[in-house]
């Protein structure tokens, strides 16, 4: 990865946008080893149709979440430290697992992504009805090339953290409960990059998945991270949103102040 990893110009993108691409951070044998669990698994295990919404929802390869190949490809690079850097030294809690999300190309155009805030219930990915399952930071790494859109893209909604703080602030972080916040989130933004690249991204913004009209599998992995505090805390950090990170909040009071 080029230069420092959450240098000021990387700060102010996820102060702004609410995510930060990180280009190359993980290494191509972390990649590789992951991408050979995977597909290890698929050709031993398969899929089962019948669990394919549930799999879509939490995790693929699920007997896979917690193995070194997939945890390794944050704690064992410099993501960890980046995500330390930026939520504070010794304040994000351990992981025990990845999300192994895998989007496979589907029939006719690309679906439109359409945006949501993890951790709201829906009958298929684990949440209990009427909770809201809030956390810190959402971390994604790529494990193939996405050099085009609607290939499967994980694709956010820039500057809608703002607006959903602001939105929690007048209404109660608990409002979430009753469905998305109407909020009017402007032009999605599809990522793209390479095998290795990473987005950091806050808890609070909006996004979702592009369809894949693409030939290929869009490997992806995703880590969600909470501070040491978050379960103390996590409500007040939806209407406070950078609460729960440390390495921001210089950023957040200076330009509070001007």
């Amino acid at each position: 990865m080029d230069g420092v990893a959450l240098d000021e110009a990387r700060k102010r993108a996820l102060f702004d946008d609410g995510y930060v691409h990180l280009p190359g951070i993980v290494p191509r044998d972390r990649v590789n080893a992951a991408l050979r669990a995977i597909n290890g698994s698929l050709g031993e295990r398969g899929i089962d149709p019948a669990q394919l919404p549930t799999l879509r929802a939490r995790s693929y390869c699920p007997e896979l979440q917690g193995a070194a190949e997939i945890t390794g490809l944050l704690t064992g690079t410099p993501l960890w430290a980046t995500a330390e850097e930026a939520i504070g030294a010794g304040q994000v809690q351990p992981i025990t697992g990845g999300q192994i999300a895998l989007r496979f190309p589907g029939p006719g155009p690309a679906a439109e992504p359409h945006p949501h805030i993890d951790g709201m219930y829906t009958p298929t990915n684990g949440v209990p009805e009427g909770t809201i399952r809030n956390f810190t930071a959402l971390i994604g790494v790529l494990l193939s090339d996405l050099p085009t859109g609607d290939a499967g893209n994980f694709t956010v909604w820039p500057g809608s953290h703002r607006l959903h703080e602001r939105y929690f602030q007048e209404r109660g972080p608990r409002s979430l409960l009753d469905g998305m916040p109407e909020v009017d989130l402007g032009a999605p933004k599809q990522i793209t990059g390479k095998a290795g690249d990473a987005v950091l991204v806050h808890y609070l913004l909006a996004h979702g998945i592009a369809g894949n009209a693409a030939p290929h599998i869009r490997y992806a992995i995703f880590f969600r991270l909470s501070h040491v505090d978050h379960e103390a805390r996590g409500w007040e950090s939806m209407t406070d949103m950078w609460l729960e990170w440390a390495g921001m909040r210089d950023l957040a009071a200076g330009v509070g102040a001007a």
